[in-house]
């Protein structure tokens, strides 16, 4: 076993219920196998053979930043409305974000294989998933067929994140997710980027855009003041999650 798992779903892949899913999670969560997340669990202890598992870079990364990460993503709900169509693009700030639009009446499109098990059993959230080749260290679906995709989908709301910002420039780390990115940004209404402060003075492979085609920047509280500046005077509406 390793990655990530819904709990209604593993409960009917095993044939019990969900109560008795969720005590049996709470038994290898203090022993230290698995990770619980809001109707869901990561598995991150060893394999049967007692050999221990190399979990998947996005289970990796959701415990960097944790807590950063999740005030971010609360403060990033406030910028979704009941009946909007959105579009919530693969990572783990905007996983986290996900997660607090559990039951809300959504249009919600997704290339995030992670993102869109959250909604499997959500009959409020109307989901759309973007089609491509799946890179699996991240669960997301990127390439040809994704980037036409988009190109045929208009949302009022995009969510995404980055790898990294710097003098007013966007970074990302693969290639293929930073073109993707570029045709979200292009068919989106309003583009609201959710990034740790840790991101900021960091560089990455790929050189994805500007700052100033980003509406709303919402950060962390580690943010220092000349960064906070430099956000705001490229025309972005800063949020600082407390």
């Amino acid at each position: 076993m390793r990655g990530m798992v819904n709990l209604e779903v593993l409960a009917g892949e095993l044939g019990v219920s969900t109560s008795t899913v969720r005590r049996d999670v709470e038994s290898l969560e203090q022993q230290g196998q698995v990770r619980r997340t809001h109707g869901g669990v990561i598995w991150i202890g060893e394999d049967r053979g007692g050999a221990a598992t190399r979990p998947y870079a996005f289970d990796q990364r959701m415990v960097y930043q944790h807590g950063a990460k999740q005030k971010i993503a609360a403060a990033a709900r406030q910028f979704v409305s009941p009946g909007q169509t959105i579009l919530i693009d693969g990572g783990t700030t905007t996983f986290y974000l996900a997660e607090l639009l559990q039951g809300q009446p959504l249009q919600l499109l997704t290339n995030s294989l992670p993102i869109a098990n959250i909604f499997l059993n959500d009959d409020k959230v109307e989901l759309i998933l973007a089609g491509g080749m799946m890179y699996p260290r991240y669960g997301v679906l990127l390439g040809p067929i994704t980037e036409q995709t988009l190109t045929t989908l208009h949302y009022q709301t995009m969510f995404f994140s980055v790898a990294g910002v710097v003098d007013g420039l966007l970074y990302n780390q693969n290639m293929l997710l930073v073109q993707s990115q570029r045709q979200m940004i292009q068919q989106s209404q309003r583009v609201v980027l959710l990034v740790d402060s840790s991101k900021f003075g960091q560089r990455a492979l790929s050189h994805l855009g500007d700052l100033n085609e980003v509406d709303v920047v919402i950060s962390d509280s580690g943010l220092d003041q000349a960064q906070r500046d430099d956000v705001r005077n490229r025309g972005c509406e800063l949020v600082i999650a407390e």
